[in-house]
């Protein structure tokens, strides 16, 4: 890894450590997110380590000049509707198998998607701040595209652990491995996005509109729902990424 990525890794997994650290301790003592709302302080800022650790590498690193710089460079929305809809049939190639192989119960309504993905900004979306603006596109001038995307998905599914031992927070108590399946395919899709636009705020739109669906439909724990979704996410990115590098549909 170049001194970016390092930096990145760096300030990301530190910052994720001393925050979801203190929230796992108490709750190793039996203290519950539920129980003392003061954690929710270093539970969202353990989630916002991936935004956070973007800005201070790049800007110690000389890549950005500003804060402005830094959130112009994330929010590109100019680009066109071919590569808006690539996003969104991501998205429902995402939930779509899950629903139909694991089955699923009804969370938040439909329509409520439209306030969803806005908060999701704050609920997900913005890692790609991180993750997909600097290690990824970092970890492929070094390694192929596969190589670089099966990396940063264990580094992604890594940063995670802790959130399965945090009473309180929705991924408390479930299947690590079930998940880890899911991200794989997700951060497969993520890359594809990537690599095809070259926007970050394509990446941060994905991811929000993932854990709103996710937020709709809850989807019954079964590793097979999650296998057969991951690897239609994989061949689909895999082909998109062909696709435009003959074509160029996207931008």
């Amino acid at each position: 890894m170049n001194k970016l990525s390092k930096d990145y890794l760096l300030y990301t997994f530190l910052i994720m450590l001393m925050c979801w650290g203190i929230c796992l301790l108490c709750s190793l003592n039996g203290t519950s997110l539920n129980d003392n709302y003061f954690l929710y302080v270093p539970y969202l800022l353990g989630g916002w380590s991936p935004t956070i650790a973007s800005f201070l590498t790049l800007k110690k690193n000389d890549k950005v000049i500003n804060f402005k710089e830094w959130i112009k460079k994330v929010f590109d929305f100019k680009h066109n509707i071919f590569s808006y809809l690539m996003v969104i049939a991501l998205g429902i190639l995402f939930i779509v198998p899950q629903c139909l192989i694991s089955g699923y119960e009804n969370g938040a309504p439909i329509f409520a998607i439209i306030v969803m993905i806005p908060m999701m900004l704050f609920g997900g979306g913005l890692e790609e701040a991180g993750w997909r603006y600097i290690l990824q596109p970092e970890l492929e001038k070094k390694y192929k595209f596969v190589i670089a995307t099966l990396i940063v998905s264990v580094i992604w599914w890594l940063w995670h652990l802790p959130l399965f031992y945090i009473q309180g927070v929705s991924q408390y108590g479930q299947n690590y491995l079930a998940f880890g399946i899911n991200v794989l395919g997700l951060t497969f899709a993520l890359a594809s996005i990537r690599k095809n636009t070259d926007s970050i705020w394509l990446c941060v739109l994905f991811h929000c509109i993932a854990n709103s669906l996710s937020g709709i439909y809850i989807i019954n724990d079964n590793i097979l729902g999650n296998i057969v979704t991951t690897v239609i996410l994989i061949i689909s990115s895999l082909v998109l990424v062909r696709v435009n590098n003959k074509k160029k549909i996207f931008s």
